[in-house]
């Protein structure tokens, strides 16, 4: 019963992603849902590996290493909230990327550990003073410091729009993706800007259509389902 609960909350958000693909011009596959697994219970999460979801996110390091071990080893972790620096090493290992890289100095400290670890930097796209990242303005300057890490691979960017209609998400939306087509002129391998994490359970479909090659997605899945 269960997995057929979230089985059926899974079809609906593939029929908005794919829809909302459609109205880009874009591909599906250029698009990856990832389950935010925060508030939901081990049982709930395990259904989606079983119904081929495999990318689960944390915000919570202790959250991600209490449910990792009791999941498949199939799961692709993804850190999206803020990671304290003497929660780096324990973190690590267990995660596919981290989307909420704020500061140089916690790109410092993940380079430091000496292992290969693909992040997205976190820019603040609303600048608003309760949310980490980059502000926009800063995020220009970080370039040419990604030239000295060894090991981190700085993938692309995310953000947090403000909780607000879809719509008026988008202008944040599109500076984000604004922003990654200036840092392509600074940027040199081995680090790559092809994504964007960006849309949530209330403005997913909006960011999309501005480009997000990835969207974090709780609510919408999840709300009112109990073990």
């Amino acid at each position: 019963m269960l997995l057929q609960i979230v089985k059926k909350r899974l079809d609906a958000v593939e029929e908005r992603i794919a829809a909302a693909c459609q109205r880009a011009g874009r591909q599906r596959s250029e698009v990856t849902m990832v389950a935010v697994t925060k508030t939901v219970p081990i049982e709930v999460a395990a259904c989606l590996p079983e119904l081929g979801v495999f990318d689960l996110a944390e915000n919570r390091p202790q959250e991600l290493w209490r449910k990792a071990p009791d999941l498949p080893k199939t799961v692709r972790w993804h850190m999206i909230g803020h990671l304290q620096r003497n929660k780096i090493e324990r973190t690590l290992p267990l995660v596919h990327m981290i989307h909420s890289v704020d500061s140089l100095r916690l790109l410092e400290a993940l380079d430091a550990e000496g292992r290969d670890v693909p992040v997205l930097v976190e820019v603040n796209t609303g600048g608003e003073s309760s949310k980490g990242g980059f502000s926009a303005l800063e995020i220009l300057a970080v370039g040419a410091k990604l030239r000295g890490l060894r090991h981190v691979r700085v993938r692309g960017l995310m953000t947090m729009a403000p909780l607000q209609e879809a719509e008026a998400c988008r202008r944040e939306f599109r500076l984000l993706h604004n922003i990654r087509e200036n840092l392509r002129a600074t940027v040199e391998p081995p680090h790559t800007l092809e994504h964007l994490s960006m849309g949530m359970s209330n403005d997913f479909d909006v960011a999309i259509e501005e480009g997000a090659t990835m969207v974090r997605l709780g609510t919408v899945l999840f709300e009112g389902i109990m073990s």
